[in-house]
This record gives structure tokens, sequence and C-alpha cells, in this order.
């Protein structure tokens, strides 16, 4: 008998109709959630409001990995500026950001909630009054603690965002990030900006690191909203460009890792082995970051036999340098020294807040969209992540390298699915983009993509008329930055640099 609670979406991306995702009461709604909750590896993609004439529509999405599934499911409240519900992140606290952007949107009391505090300071916020500069800190009183504040300004050229340690001599007790320095409106630039090529460059622009993996998950939502299935060469070189970037990201990182324990040898080498790629991916596409590779229909940017041998050459090269200089990274006691037993995150913190991608895969979590929800090329894959237990630097270092080898391994294993290119010219097989697509009225589309962070998620509603009219957009780092102010409490606050970097989180990806 079919469960009336939920709707469920069992491919990805998937498009329902709104009207077919049920209306629950909000204390059968929790209920619901708590028995969904009690399922292994399920957890929420999505929760946001759909202001409606009157109300608000709370929409939910939840993620049942065994189950290869996404469940949906929804409740309704009359607006009033006194509005007030009891917090679910009382006892699911992976749920305290998604309430909290609600709050911040649209005044919403979550009674219960431990920490309901601004995620990005919106111009049109419904308490004007909540400003950075009074941003609530959490505090603790003791003549014998003291705070160290850290940005928004940094000695690098990277982005703001203000850390506030809490320390006992060197030792850190408490780290409360703050962001939103940033808010770039990109979501309600998704609904303003009706052109199908002005969104597909708005979702290029989400992270400047995961070009291809927000690009992939916009054109994937708009394909499923118009109803066409791409060719499945397309399909094999979006995930080729997917896992390019992934390749690129984790070495660089291992050269940042290297970088912020003087080991200036590991870091000279890997950013030249990232530089190799990213220059693959330009060969590609004339951008090394991929911007303008993946668009909805089709490519301007077939993978060509030049390219493909390039790819083919250059993986070849790197993999063989990559090996050699992590085996020496991984083997040298004053690198162990320090990426041992750092900044620890346990399956349980881990599984707590929500964790994804690389912070949930280094703790001994097993979610990874590719295996989970499979999407594009990985449907034939039968994908299976690579996974750590030890929650430190360490993990999430080796876990890169791991992944690093696992991407090579699926880009070859892929090319060889690339049909001849002069035979797909002469079956007209290489389409173009299409930006003038027409897309199902009333319906939600949920996009997911692996990206290099991890769990990407989109999220597009449509009107009777079939435009946009309500987008969201989740990086990975909104449910990961939790995790690194867990990992660094007990340690040195001089450990600090080292975390942040093994996460190496979004700042821009957050503040959206």
């Amino acid at each position: 008998m079919t469960d009336k609670r939920y709707i469920e979406i069992v491919t990805n991306p998937g498009t329902v109709k709104l009207e077919d995702i049920p209306v629950l009461e909000y204390t059968d709604f929790v209920t619901f959630l708590d028995l969904v909750m009690g399922e292994e590896g399920t957890h929420c993609v999505a929760y946001f409001v759909l202001p409606q004439p009157g109300y608000y529509r709370f929409i939910c999405c939840m993620a049942a990995d065994e189950n290869h599934a996404l469940l949906v499911f929804s409740h309704i409240q009359h607006i009033d500026p006194a509005l007030s519900l009891p917090s679910i992140t009382a006892k699911h606290f992976q749920f305290h950001v998604f309430e909290r952007e609600m709050h911040e949107n649209f005044g919403i009391d979550f009674a219960g909630h431990p920490w309901l505090k601004p995620v990005r300071y919106p111009f049109d916020r419904a308490d004007q009054s909540q400003v950075m500069n009074n941003y609530p800190f959490y505090s603790i009183d003791g003549e014998q603690l003291h705070e160290v504040g850290v940005g928004p300004v940094h000695a690098g050229i990277i982005e703001p965002g203000h850390f506030r340690f809490i320390c006992h001599g060197e030792q850190v007790l408490h780290l409360e990030i703050q962001l939103g320095y940033q808010h770039r409106a990109i979501e309600r630039l998704f609904v303003e900006r009706s052109g199908i090529l002005q969104q597909s460059v708005l979702a290029e622009s989400i992270a400047g690191d995961t070009v291809i993996g927000h690009a992939l998950a916009y054109a994937a939502a708009i394909e499923s909203l118009a109803g066409i299935t791409v060719s499945k060469n397309l399909s094999v070189e979006r995930i080729i460009a997917l896992e390019l970037e992934r390749i690129a990201v984790h070495i660089g990182d291992t050269a940042a890792l290297c970088t912020d324990i003087a080991y200036q040898f590991g870091q000279v080498v890997n950013e030249a082995l990232r530089t190799i790629i990213i220059n693959t991916t330009q060969l590609w596409c004339g951008n090394r970051f991929g911007k303008g590779l993946i668009r909805p229909g089709g490519s301007n940017y077939p993978l060509k036999p030049l390219v493909i041998g390039e790819v083919l050459k250059n993986l070849k090269e790197v993999e063989e340098r990559y090996l050699q200089v992590t085996a020496r990274i991984f083997s040298l006691p004053s690198v162990l020294g320090r990426f041992e037993g750092t900044g620890k995150v346990t399956t349980m913190q881990a599984s707590l807040i929500g964790a994804v991608g690389m912070a949930a895969k280094s703790s001994g979590m097993y979610r990874d969209i590719r295996w989970s929800h499979p999407f594009s090329a990985y449907g034939d894959l039968l994908y299976e992540p690579v996974m750590l237990h030890k929650g430190d630097v360490w993990s999430r270092a080796m876990l890169r390298k791991k992944e690093v080898e696992k991407s090579m391994a699926v880009i070859r294993e892929l090319l060889k699915e690339i049909t001849n290119y002069e035979l797909r010219i002469t079956n007209d097989e290489i389409v173009s983009p299409n930006y003038d697509l027409q897309l199902a009225p009333s319906s939600m589309v949920v996009s997911l993509v692996e990206g290099w962070r991890g769990e990407i998620c989109h999220v597009a509603i449509t009107d009777d008329e079939g435009r946009i009219v309500l987008y969201k957009a989740k990086d990975p780092s909104l449910h990961n930055w939790m995790a690194l102010a867990l990992a660094v409490r007990n340690q040195e606050i001089s450990d600090f640099p080292l975390c942040n970097k093994s996460f190496n989180l979004s700042y821009c990806g957050n503040d959206l």
C-alpha cells in the first residue's frame, strides 16, 4: 500500500507536480520526519519555504541513501508575523541551518532551536536589526579564558569569514564561524534572470572552485523539467569533466595541506600537477575551471580525439608523479605527526550534523551521491565510495589521494564509452545547447550531484506557465562548516589553519 505521507522520487534528477506533494499537519509532519530519520543513511537535502498568497508552504526533501530514493513531503502555515513552530533542530541537529535560514528570511520562530542565528544577512531579511556588528556570539565567562578573532579580512587573498575562538591558553574550547559577508542573492537572480543561458552562468558562479558540479546540477534540473534526455556520449563527457574537476581540486588541496605544515616539496610538486589538470580542461573548453562547458540540452565543446588523447596522456603523467609524491608525504614522520589525530570528527558527530561528501566519508559515513542517487553516466558504473574512519586531518588528506586514483580510473573507463567522433558527426549526435526549452508547469525538480566537496542540491519550482518562481541551490559547505567547528575543539589554536584547509569549505558557496 502506498504511503500517502510522501511522494517518492527514484530518479536523479527527478521532477514531480506540486499538487502531488503531500501536505501534512505539522504534528504529523514532525512524526513522519522522526520515523524517516530513524532509517540508516537518511538525511535532509533541502527544507525550505515556498511563499504562496496568504500562506507558507514548507517543503522537505529527504535522501534515503540505502533505498536510493528521495522522499518529498510538506506542511502549510498561514502567514503570521508571530508564526512559531516547535523546532525540529532540537531533536535532529542537521536541520539547524535550514530553520535558521527560514527564520532569517521570513521571521518564522522555531521554539526550542538552540542556535537561531543569521546565516547570510540578505538585504530583504525579516529582521533588519540583525547586522554583522551585533551578531550574538556564544561566550563563556572565566578569568582564565580569552577570545581570539580571525577575519573577516584574512592575510591571504581569500573570501571573507569571521572565526571567533574561545581558548584556555592554547587550547580551543569553542569555535563559532560567522559568514554572510558576501551575500549575492544568487537564488533570487535565478528567478529574475529568466534566460537559460544567464542562469547557466549563474550556476557556474555559485562556488568558483566547483564550476562543473553546480553547472551540471543546474543543467540536469532544467533538462528534467523540460522532459528531455541527453545522449549517452554527452552524459559521459559531463562526468569526465566532473572527475577532472575533482582531481584538480584534490591535488591542489594536497599542496595546500603541505603548505600549512611547511613541507615545501610536497606543495610545489602538487601545485604543478594541479596545473596540468586544469590546463587540460582549458584545452577542452577554453577555460581552466570549465566555464562554458556544461550547458542544458547539448554542448559547445564535444570531446574530440585530440582532447581525449591529451586527457589520457596527462592523467598518466599526473598519476605517476602524484603517487610518488603522496607516498613520500604519507610516510614522513614530520608530516604524520601533524596529520594524525589532529582535528578529529567522529562518525556520530558527522551523522548528527548531516555531514556530506569528504567530511562524511573521512569520518566513517558511506555517503556519496554517485552511489546513493546515481546521476548522468554514473547509473551504469555501480560506483563504490572511498571511505575512511579516523575523521582526522590524515583521513581527509588520504581520502583526497584515494579519490584522485579512483577518479582517474573512472575517466579511463568512461572514455571507452565515447564512440568515434566522425561517426557522431555523421549521425548528428552532437547537439548544441538549447536555451529555449519549455519547462513543465507547476512542478518541482530536485537535482543532486556529488561535487568534489560532496552533495550539491539544486531545487527549482515553476509556476502555471512553466517559469521558475523559486530556486534553491545548496553547496556541501552549508552542511560541513559545523564539522570544522567541531574539529578544532580541544586542539591547539595553531592547528586551526591545518584543520581549516583539510576541509577547504566554500565561503561563497554558503553565502549565496
